[in-house]
């Protein structure tokens, strides 16, 4: 993807003003927080993009995009949730097995930011767990792992909602209104890398699907003295009569030198 791209992309996401939810009680003190010296310029972004586009997979990406989220917003720890197919939620990224806790919690009580920011399109801060009386269930239950401040933010596209970043702070009153920019800045980096490095995975797996297919239909062309049709009608059929995919039966062809039993 060209540099042109990445900021049409980050444009379009609109990442400059974020929706940014705040508990009531919290409102006015992360307001009035005075800016941080020390946030992150363009410079900085250019080259966290770069590092980002630059990993070999998608588990490398999600894993980088997990430590650099936390030097770039000032959190303690942070996590990448992803959405799956018929919106199975998991956390694929962890920068401290803390973050794998809370998320988990978040899972078994059905509520909490990382989700919201994945359903309501929106950034969420939690200025103290200890005061939220939003998801209180799961609010009561991180206070116990240290868990003091959170601020979560949607990882999308143009075409999907990928998840959410989720970072984590031991201090309350950790994440404010620039936090929340910084980190939707990243976060549309983010997307547009993960995004990125989903495509390629997927178009190697296929490379790699044909290429498997084709060794199989070289086997059966061998062996049994058929054309290259033939050879691939044979893999349909046992594709079909076996309610195996494709690439499974041509695996087992190039493993086991014979068609599935």
């Amino acid at each position: 993807m060209t540099l042109q791209e990445n900021r049409d992309v980050l444009a379009d996401q609109d990442i400059m003003a974020p929706t940014v939810k705040v508990g009531a009680v919290e409102r006015e003190v992360t307001e009035s927080r005075a800016p941080k010296a020390t946030s992150p310029n363009a410079s900085d972004f250019a080259d966290i993009a770069r590092h980002l586009h630059a990993q070999g997979d998608v588990t490398d990406t999600l894993q980088s995009i997990a430590e650099m989220a936390c030097e770039a917003a000032g959190a303690q720890m942070c996590g990448v949730m992803v959405v799956h197919r018929g919106n199975k939620v998991e956390t694929a990224a962890v920068s401290d097995p803390l973050v794998q806790q809370a998320d988990d919690l978040q899972l078994a009580v059905g509520e909490g930011p990382c989700l919201e920011a994945i359903d309501d399109h929106s950034t969420f801060i939690i200025a103290d767990t200890v005061t939220e009386t939003r998801w209180q269930a799961w609010c009561r239950q991180v206070v116990d792992l240290g868990i003091r401040s959170v601020l979560s933010v949607r990882l999308f596209t143009q075409a999907e909602t990928i998840g959410s970043l989720n970072l984590y702070g031991a201090q309350p009153h950790q994440f404010d209104h620039e936090d929340a920019t910084l980190a939707a800045i990243f976060a549309g980096h983010a997307s547009v890398a993960l995004s990125a490095a989903r495509t390629e995975s997927g178009l190697r797996e296929a490379m790699d699907g044909r290429h498997l297919i084709g060794l199989a239909q070289g086997i059966l062309m061998e062996r049994f003295d058929l054309t290259t049709d033939q050879s691939f009608a044979v893999l349909r059929r046992y594709s079909q009569d076996k309610n195996m995919k494709l690439r499974a039966v041509a695996a087992h062809v190039v493993q086991s030198r014979g068609l599935p039993s």
